[in-house]
C-alpha cells in the first residue's frame, strides 16, 4: 500500500475511529473510551494516522513524549483490510522520529501478558526489554512493560 500517507491526527479523526471500530479491533473487549480525546487534542501531533488517498484512515498510533523521556505508545491498530502490509512498522517509525525530535531517548509500550501477538509485534519492532509487572494495572493485573532505545 505505497500510496498511503502518514500523517499527524486532525479534527475528525477520532470520531471515524469510533465510526470504524469494529474495523480496527475486531471483537477484542477494548472499551472505546481508552480512546480518550486528549490523544488527538492534546496529543495529536504525536497522533500518527496512515491515509488512504480518499482520506480514509488505514491504521493509526496514539502516543505522547512523558516528561521521563520515553516515547509512550499507547495504541497502534490498522484496518482489517489494511493489515500485512506494514502500516504498523510504518507507524512505529514515524513515531519514533517524532518522539526523538522531542527529546526521546526511547520508546515505551505496555500489554497483557496473554496477548502474545503484542510481545511478538514488538520483539519484531525491536523492543528487547520486557518486563513483567505483576500489580501494574491494579491489585493482580499484571502488565508487560516493553521498552525499545532509540538511537541517539
Amino acid at each position: 500500500m505505497s500510496d498511503v500517507t502518514i500523517e499527524r491526527a486532525r479534527d475528525g479523526d477520532l470520531a471515524e475511529i469510533l465510526r470504524n471500530f469494529e474495523r480496527f479491533w475486531g471483537d477484542r473487549e477494548l472499551p472505546r473510551y481508552l480512546h480518550h480525546p486528549m490523544f488527538f487534542c492534546e496529543f495529536g501531533d504525536t497522533a500518527m494516522m496512515v491515509r488512504r488517498p480518499s482520506g480514509e484512515i488505514a491504521g493509526y498510533l496514539l502516543g505522547f513524549v512523558a516528561p521521563a523521556g520515553d516515547g509512550y505508545i499507547h495504541f497502534v491498530a490498522v484496518r482489517d483490510d489494511a493489515r500485512g502490509l506494514g502500516l504498523g512498522r510504518r507507524l512505529y517509525e514515524a513515531f519514533a522520529a517524532v518522539a526523538a525530535e522531542r527529546g526521546a531517548t526511547a520508546l515505551k509500550a505496555i500489554t497483557s501478558p496473554e496477548n502474545e501477538g503484542s510481545v511478538a509485534f514488538h520483539r519484531r519492532m525491536g523492543f528487547t526489554e520486557m518486563t513483567l509487572a505483576p500489580d501494574y494495572a491494579g491489585s493482580g493485573r499484571a502488565r508487560i512493560i516493553m521498552r525499545r532505545h532509540l538511537a541517539t
